[in-house]
């Protein structure tokens, strides 16, 4: 039981922050960045190097399930979800009735150069490979290659990262494109 509001206390105030971030994100990402990656390891997130940009509006179910590699972008609105309450719903359709809600728990890793687009929702278990693109919107579930662009509900390969690199890099110079 204490450690349950143990929990709910250091969630309460870790999101309290974080509404503050945002002004510091909206002034300097940079220096929001700087101090938001301490909140998340004190959180207990994994980080296995240093995420260029996280938005302050990405919803992390369990920090403790959660490993980030280097250069890992995530947009806006993104939900990483590291448990799953269906069970109890299927156990109650086969007629038994369980004491309390059952719950599977696993955790969400994210390898090196991933770019997760805005308001996608990573499922319990995904794993994320090395210079993954995952596109805006998309649902994940399970292991994603290295090198793949995926994308849709549920989320498909759509080719690689390197093959969309090599069309992008000529486009470089347009009008449509700018460096930040």
């Amino acid at each position: 039981m204490m450690s349950k509001i143990r929990r709910a206390a250091s969630m309460a105030l870790f999101h309290t922050i974080r509404m503050v971030l945002k002004m510091v994100d909206f002034l300097s990402p940079r220096a929001y960045m700087r101090i938001y990656l301490q909140m998340l390891r004190l959180a207990g997130v994994k980080l296995s190097g240093v995420p260029r940009y996280i938005s302050t509006g990405v919803k992390f179910d369990d920090f403790r399930l959660i490993t980030l590699g280097d250069r890992v972008v995530i947009s806006d609105r993104v939900v990483l979800l590291t448990h799953d309450y269906s069970i109890t719903t299927a156990i109650i359709c086969l007629g038994s009735v369980p004491e309390s809600d059952i719950a599977v728990r696993k955790g969400i890793s994210i390898g090196d150069n991933v770019f997760v687009g805005l308001g996608s929702i990573l499922l319990p278990g995904t794993e994320i490979g090395d210079n993954v693109i995952v596109g805006a919107g998309s649902v994940v579930r399970g292991r994603v290659p290295s090198n793949t662009l995926i994308l849709g509900n549920p989320a498909t390969a759509m080719g690689s990262v390197s093959d969309l690199g090599e069309r992008w890099r000529t486009r470089i110079d347009s009008t449509q494109v700018s460096a930040d």
